[in-house]
């Protein structure tokens, strides 16, 4: 799967495809396993990942068996594929490539699209009550938009992805709007007056109910995800599970939500978000990677107590840099590095791009290194903060 076939993560705008038609092609070649469970489908910028495993842990704790779609993966492909928090096994990975390799080979099947098969093809085998089912970029040409959802969910919008979904908040939320199905309900976690109607538009002409999370005050909620961010995408969740509730078909108590929210990563493994890795020093990793997600984890750094701040930051080739340098803190010391993936940008391009705007830091070979000398570097009161990618956070988990 990554050697033969294109990977968007990896690679970037190369392994993007514009429509839907290689996804429909292997669904019906699988005899469309996306009919045999119902789903709930998330897309947005920001959250979609937590608020994914949020859902999940919600609907395991009211007793029903939950698959979870997400991606990308931090260390193992097999995270991307769960029921009930158990990733999908080796064998059956093994077997369904084995299956169905000429198949993908003769059509050039993208790797997110193999992937999507088959976790479509697994929820199904396995029979489970529910999906969550996580958009991997944009959503009206995103391979998960086979799905019939009983409720969709799109958390907000923000620049990222520019390239494939649009350069303003209209034409992204079009995008991410592709999610919202004839007469499906769709909550959108975020009021942004930029895209408010566009939304509003969308889910009238399908005739789906919409509702907005962030009108709904469900904000006395907690989380076992820390970050304040956070209370965003637990108002989301919260809505999103009210609206299900309503339709008749899962019975989710109060006291189950909140059960849930608080057990997030006991029923669902699901890793690097505000993550505490050590104390003394404190090392926090977050995979917060653009202007909107990075806003709020930085926010969070500066009302937090240390001696000195460190920072190991490193970011993908196509990151718009202007977005993000004005957010960070001058008042720390970078250890900047390259993700282990073809798409990491060099880490003497992006400390050049920092020491410009008067930042302070050095560059290194690996992130390894990074954190390494980060950690000797600091004291027993001082914070170190990993980020700027996925694929950063990936190396320190």
């Amino acid at each position: 799967m990554f050697q033969q076939l294109p990977m968007y993560q990896n690679q970037g705008k190369s392994a993007y495809k514009t429509d839907l038609s290689n996804t429909i092609t292997l669904a019906n070649h699988l005899n469309n396993p996306q009919y045999a469970f119902k789903s709930i489908h998330v897309a947005g910028t920001n959250g979609k990942g937590s608020c994914s495993h949020m859902l999940a842990s919600i609907l395991q704790e009211a007793g029903y068996s939950v698959g979870l779609y997400t991606s990308p993966h931090l260390k193992d492909f097999r995270e991307r594929i769960k029921i009930n928090g158990k990733e999908i096994s080796k064998q059956y990975v093994i077997r369904f490539i084995e299956r169905n390799k000429s198949f993908f080979e003769a059509r050039q099947l993208s790797f997110f699209e193999m992937t999507v098969g088959m976790a479509f093809e697994y929820f199904a085998k396995k029979k489970v009550d529910i999906a969550i089912i996580e958009v991997g970029l944009g959503g009206r040409l995103d391979s998960t938009n086979i799905v019939t959802p009983e409720v969709s969910l799109i958390t907000n919008i923000g620049f990222d992805h520019t390239e494939f979904l649009g350069d303003t908040y209209a034409q992204i939320a079009s995008e991410k709007a592709g999610i919202i199905k004839p007469e499906v309900p769709v909550v959108i976690g975020e009021t942004q007056k930029e895209t408010k109607e566009v939304f509003i538009n969308v889910a009238s002409r399908n005739n789906s109910e919409i509702y907005f999370a962030d009108e709904s005050h469900n904000t006395e909620y907690k989380s076992d995800l820390k970050g304040n961010y956070q209370i965003k995408n637990i108002s989301s969740v919260v809505k999103t599970v009210q609206v299900l509730r309503s339709l008749g078909t899962f019975e989710i108590s109060d006291q189950v939500i909140e059960s849930g929210l608080l057990k997030v990563v006991e029923n669902t493994g699901l890793l690097g978000r505000w993550q505490v890795l050590q104390e003394s020093p404190t090392i926090i990793c977050d995979t917060a990677h653009n202007k909107e997600g990075l806003r709020y984890t930085i926010d969070q750094l500066k009302k937090m107590s240390f001696r000195n701040l460190h920072i190991v930051f490193g970011v993908v080739n196509d990151k718009d840099l202007n977005s993000i340098i004005p957010l960070m803190p001058k008042r720390a010391k970078y250890y900047f590095c390259k993700p282990n993936v073809p798409r990491g940008m060099a880490a003497n391009d992006l400390k050049q791009s920092y020491v410009n705007e008067g930042y302070e830091g050095n560059s290194f070979k690996s992130v390894k290194e990074a954190l390494d000398t980060a950690i000797t570097a600091a004291n027993s009161n001082d914070l170190i903060y990993v980020g700027g990618s996925t694929f950063v956070v990936a190396e320190v988990v």
